[in-house]
């Protein structure tokens, strides 16, 4: 098959902020930066810019919950298949994960899907080892939501990370190995999340299925105190566009979107997916200071210095990534106009 923050929030009840401006090396988009909005050993950082005009799109989420769009298995783990069956453009982001089928997948990049699409192949890579027949009463040929984010950079760098990057990086250019590194990182961060709840989160009924252990009940209760803190920061205001995050005083990553509505769409997953990340690796460490804004505009700064290259998904997307010494950026664009959709931003 193939924390230690000095800073804590509840809300957007900050009393003074920092705030930088980038000019981003992508179309010249001026971002303002605002932040540290934190909360125990997570700092979030608001990306503000304009809103590109036009309808907000369906996001896999909502349009599987609807309906309107089917996941289905191909027979190969790494590959799955899409089709938008209703009259709204779809967005589906990189690292969303989508429960059922033979095993629980998480998409490897971000699309936009057109109306009526027809199949659409999309990569994947399996977060629930071992499994490959139906589970309980689910499809085994279909998948049912898509609620929940990868909580990781690092199953994100395994997934992502161009051939030919850092020779430090544990990660093999083959699918296999790449697969293999999923897997252990998904382990990890079972192991990680029990050690920090202080109780075991892997499900009985899929011990390795990812997915389930986000579900498990000590888990959410542990990420909505995070998420009571810090979503309200994300709601204020209408023109951000995205949010960059730092864990243990350091820069994870970032993600800027076409729009406020669509950010805002995005938001809450996300934000539980940071949360998450942030629980497992709480550490005993004195507190220390967050990075400041202008850290936040180097690192996306450094991010978009690299040498872009572009390949194109199916009839619709071109993805552009960018790979340089401290970051990687991956933008995704529709391929009928040139337009971006998402950006993506990992620290390395």
């Amino acid at each position: 098959m193939e924390p230690r923050f000095p800073l804590s929030v509840a809300g957007a009840a900050i009393a003074m902020l920092a705030i930088s401006t980038l000019r981003s090396a992508h179309a010249s988009d001026d971002y303002r930066i605002s932040g540290p909005y934190s909360h125990g050993n997570l700092a979030i950082y608001l990306i503000h810019g304009a809103s590109v005009p036009g309808p907000v799109p369906l996001t896999l989420e909502e349009a599987l919950a609807k309906g309107a769009v089917r996941v289905r298995e191909t027979g190969q783990v790494n590959e799955l298949e899409l089709e938008n069956l209703g009259n709204e453009e779809v967005f589906v982001q990189s690292g969303d994960i989508v429960k059922g089928g033979q095993q629980d997948r998480v998409l490897m990049v971000s699309l936009v899907v057109p109306p009526h699409s027809g199949r659409v192949p999309i990569s994947s890579y399996c977060v629930e080892q071992g499994r490959w027949t139906a589970r309980g009463a689910e499809d085994p040929n279909r998948f049912a939501s898509a609620h929940t984010a990868v909580p990781s950079r690092e199953v994100k760098m395994a997934m992502k990370a161009p051939i030919g990057h850092d020779a430090s990086q544990p990660y093999s250019a083959s699918t296999a190995s790449r697969q293999s590194q999923v897997w252990n990182d998904v382990a990890q961060i079972q192991n990680n999340l029990s050690i920090s709840l202080g109780a075991a989160v892997a499900s009985p009924q899929s011990r390795s299925s990812l997915q389930l252990t986000l579900e498990n009940s000590k888990l959410k209760a542990a990420q909505a105190d995070y998420v009571a803190a810090l979503r309200s920061a994300g709601e204020s205001e209408p023109d951000i566009i995205g949010y960059a995050f730092a864990i243990n005083d350091k820069l994870n990553s970032a993600d800027i979107f076409s729009s406020n509505g669509l950010f805002r769409k995005m938001w809450p997953k996300l934000l539980t997916a940071a949360a998450t990340e942030a629980l497992a690796a709480k550490t005993s460490d004195p507190e220390t200071m967050p990075p400041t804004t202008n850290g936040v505009t180097e690192f996306l700064e450094a991010a978009t210095a690299g040498k872009p290259s572009e390949a194109t998904i199916g009839r619709n997307v071109i993805l552009e990534t960018r790979e340089s010494d401290g970051a990687l950026s991956f933008e995704t664009r529709r391929a009928t106009t040139g337009d971006w959709v998402h950006r993506n931003y990992l620290a390395r």
